[in-house]
């Protein structure tokens, strides 16, 4: 690079592609001086990992012209980059005043405390005050989230104060662009768009024709991108630079304008391999890695500044080596010095749940507009109610209460949802708080990850359990984590509701009848809660809520299908699954994060959740003939599983039978029995619990499911 701008200085300058289009010449020195920088922090990451102060080598070099988009738009234009999008992490710092772009790359990598998005959690691009989002940019799973914010800025949803025009921007790769997850959020946003409904969207595909070592055949991603219906396709090259800022600015002026999505197809090329343990030369010919040198998108820029006589070859390659002895200098600074995070608790601190106020405040302002949300009917005066008629009424007190909450998912709006959970909302509310989706679970995560951002607080619903599972990273990788590689500054609070667990009797199989959470219990910083009985139900989703708010926090609210409808507990006509909805003034202050004892006895425990709360019941019903007082504990938290509350509604028993209708194998039971047990739990200790099977269909699933009779045969064998 250096060899090439010295023979610059001497020999015949080559024409820039496009001469004839008239550029700023501040503009262009900017767009150099973000490349050239990016270039050098490249350099030095890779010299701190031969010095081993460096833990990150995948880097931005060859694709620099990304710097242009970031010229193109404004520092309040929130953006979610790829890791590769160096160039315009330093285009964005240089339209900041004070911003720290080289340290802050640097400190990143180095996994320094000094980093100024993680704290030395990862190595991301972010900043709070460059409105720069972090993403982990697995695979293109950043885009969904990137839809689903500007979807909240194009509906006028902006609690967190972005203007009013602001455009969202994502970068991705080119093969990342075959990946499903960014297959259905183009498909979003091309569905946005054919609704005429507002998505200022900006997409970025930096295509440099190869995923680490395999080829994007030639002309297909032209080909998948510029078919996109409802989506504008533009296409630029990063070796001509005067017409990629003219492009850029006039596509980002077009979704700022008319609020629609767009596509800017940048080619570039990729040096230096995927990453520093890459050897390009296994999977690429010399001949191949010297024409794409050819291309470099910083010699383009120094070649269109010399031809307009802005700066000279020499005067370029002084500006050079001034970004490089900027760069350099600051990275020798870290040797020795850089502060680490130096124990589990500083590393997961972000994660660590807070106790939330008691949700008082939800109860004072639910009051006004009750009468009108609820027709004249308010739940306290229609009697008892069962499971799914106390969830519809605390998601309709839930909307009244938190001005900034969104319910929708599939069917949930017109319909009412496929169980009536969600019936009467769109009426009450309107279709700008209840609203139905695609059918695409990705999409739905991704709205509400988005909506977060933007000051919603949103409550999606996964129709299934078993369908969560075609979308389970938008929670892993994406809503869980933000909150850790932000260290805290970003957080997208939400309760997604998923209807889910067996027991629908004759119906579905295995898709309606998934019975794992397994999934779901290992994610960090996640909240897990399964409601049982409607008398419970309101209060555990308003916690639920209240951490959403108050903390951000990423939580699941898991209502068994089996028990949406059912009335009775031991015989038919008894109500004993019924329950009264209480008014907001009598809303109890439940203890958050708490097991509850649903029956009191000394003889036996009985610990479970969800469907094993009634089958627990039934079967302390029946050792009560035999003299035999069990308590029943239902845990309402599967994550973070409530040890210390659950401990302590064990005292005085000596005898504690798990009752877990999910698998045998990674199921519940596991984390409890072993959570007593650390403890120092004393007593004897067995499980019972459903077989590692999918669900089948029919009468066939009671040969692998939990039953009332296998819970009383292991309780009496555990008191024999």
């Amino acid at each position: 690079m250096v060899r090439r701008l010295t023979e610059w200085s001497t020999g015949p300058l080559p024409e820039p592609v496009a001469p004839e289009v008239d550029v700023d010449p501040a503009l262009l020195l900017a767009y150099l001086d973000a490349q050239v920088q990016s270039r050098h922090l490249d350099l030095a990451l890779r010299w701190l990992q031969a010095q081993r102060e460096g833990f990150y080598t995948i880097g931005s070099a060859g694709h620099e012209s990304n710097a242009a988009v970031a010229l193109a738009l404004r520092p309040t234009d929130p953006a979610l980059l790829h890791y590769r999008s160096g160039g315009f992490y330093a285009a964005r710092a240089g339209q900041v005043p004070g911003a720290t772009g080289i340290t802050d790359v640097l400190h990143s990598a180095a996994a320094s405390r000094r980093d100024p998005i993680s704290g030395g959690r990862h190595k991301v691009f972010g900043h709070r005050a460059l409105n720069i989002v972090p993403q982990t940019s697995t695979i293109a799973s950043h885009l969904p989230r990137a839809v689903g914010m500007a979807f909240a800025l194009g509906r006028g949803t902006n609690p967190t104060g972005y203007p009013d025009d602001a455009v969202v921007v994502s970068s991705f790769g080119d093969a990342s662009a075959n990946h499903s997850t960014a297959a259905g959020a183009l498909n979003a946003a091309g569905w946005c768009a054919h609704q005429g409904l507002p998505l200022p969207l900006l997409l970025v595909c930096e295509d440099n024709g190869i995923g680490i070592s395999t080829r994007s055949p030639r002309g297909w991603i032209r080909r998948a991108l510029s078919a996109l219906p409802g989506i504008e396709y533009v296409a630029a090259d990063g070796t001509d630079p005067a017409r990629l800022l003219a492009t850029a600015a006039e596509v980002a002026h077009r979704v700022r304008s008319t609020r629609r999505p767009a596509v800017l197809h940048l080619g570039t090329v990729r040096f230096m391999g995927h990453a520093g343990s890459d050897a390009e030369l296994a999977y690429r010919s010399r001949a191949e890695i010297l024409a794409d040198h050819a291309r470099d998108p910083i010699l383009a820029t120094a070649a269109l500044l010399a031809h307009r006589g802005i700066l000279t070859p020499a005067e370029t390659l002084d500006r050079y080596e001034h970004a490089r002895k900027l760069v350099t200098e600051q990275a020798q600074l870290l040797l020795g010095r850089v502060e680490r995070l130096d124990s589990a608790a500083a590393v997961t601190a972000p994660l660590t749940a807070r106790r939330v106020p008691e949700v008082r405040a939800a109860a004072r302002r639910s009051g006004a507009g009750r009468d009108r949300a609820f027709g004249g009917k308010l739940p306290e005066h229609r009697g008892p109610l069962t499971l799914a008629q106390s969830i519809n009424a605390a998601l309709h007190d839930a909307l009244l209460s938190f001005p900034a909450a969104q319910v929708f998912g599939e069917d949930v709006a017109r319909k009412g949802g496929v169980y009536g959970v969600t019936r009467g909302l769109r009426k009450a509310f309107g279709a700008g708080r209840v609203f139905d989706t695609l059918l695409d679970e990705q999409t739905i995560l991704g709205v509400a990850l988005g909506g977060a951002l933007a000051g919603t607080l949103p409550i999606p619903e996964i129709q299934y359990l078993a369908y969560l599972h075609n979308a389970e990273d938008q929670l892993r990788g994406e809503a869980a984590s933000l909150r850790f590689f932000s260290a805290g500054q970003y957080q997208n609070g939400m309760v997604v509701r998923i209807a889910g667990l067996a027991y629908q009797k004759g119906f579905g199989g295995h898709f309606h009848n998934d019975n794992s959470v397994a999934v779901l219990r290992d994610i960090p910083g996640l909240a897990l809660a399964v409601a049982s009985h409607p008398a419970t139900a309101p209060a555990l989703l308003r916690q639920c809520l209240a951490l959403a708010e108050q903390e951000g926090r990423v939580c699941v609210f898991l209502e068994p299908i089996a028990l949406y409808h059912q009335r009775d507990l031991h015989a038919d006509g008894d109500g004993g699954w019924l329950a009264p909805y209480p008014a907001p003034a009598d809303w109890p202050a439940a203890p958050l994060g708490e097991v509850r004892t649903v029956r009191d006895g000394d003889d036996l425990a009985l610990v479970t959740f969800g469907n094993g709360v009634p089958m627990s019941l039934r079967t302390a019903g029946a050792l009560a003939a035999d003299g035999v007082q069990a308590r029943v504990v239902d845990l309402q938290w599967l994550a973070p599983l409530p040890t210390e509350s659950l401990h302590a509604a064990l005292r005085g028993v000596d005898r504690v039978l798990v009752v877990d209708e999910t698998r045998r194998s990674g199921g519940v039971s596991e984390a409890v029995v072993t959570a007593l047990v650390d403890g120092g739990f004393a007593g004897r200790i067995a499980r019972v619990t459903s077989v590692d099977s999918y669900v089948p269909l029919g009468p066939a699933a009671d040969r692998v499911l939990l039953r009332d009779p296998d819970v009383l045969t292991a309780a009496r064998a555990l008191l024999g």
